[in-house]
């Protein structure tokens, strides 16, 4: 699986749209994503203290688009790339995703490994 943080307005917008597009997919041309253990460093990093967000589990077998792990940002680590909307049968959870009264985020309980 790998995960996507969303805003919850975006959420929302594709319950009715049927797919989920992040605004990244116009300006970029592909949805960031996130392997397990990099969604902690990204929430800290992009999100501190917003508490509209969820994160998306997706699963890459049921994509039918382009996924391409790389970096954009010119360091070493690689992250996933999807070239195109998101079809909700890909997402098979949401989990909310508020940070603690500290400000940190941490991973929801159900993927926690």
């Amino acid at each position: 699986m790998i995960f996507h943080i969303a805003q919850k307005v975006d959420w929302q917008a594709a319950q009715t749209a049927r797919e989920y597009r992040a605004s990244s997919l116009t300006t970029e041309g592909f949805i960031h994503c996130s392997d397990q253990h990099q969604v902690l460093e990204v929430a800290h990093r992009l999100f501190c203290d917003r508490t509209d967000l969820v994160l998306l589990e997706i699963n890459p077998q049921l994509l039918d688009m382009e996924l391409r792990y790389e970096n954009c940002e010119g360091g070493e680590e690689q992250y996933p790339h999807i070239y195109g909307a998101i079809p909700l049968a890909a997402i098979p959870n949401t989990y909310p995703f508020l940070p603690t009264p500290s400000g940190k985020f941490k991973l929801p309980p159900e993927i926690e490994h």
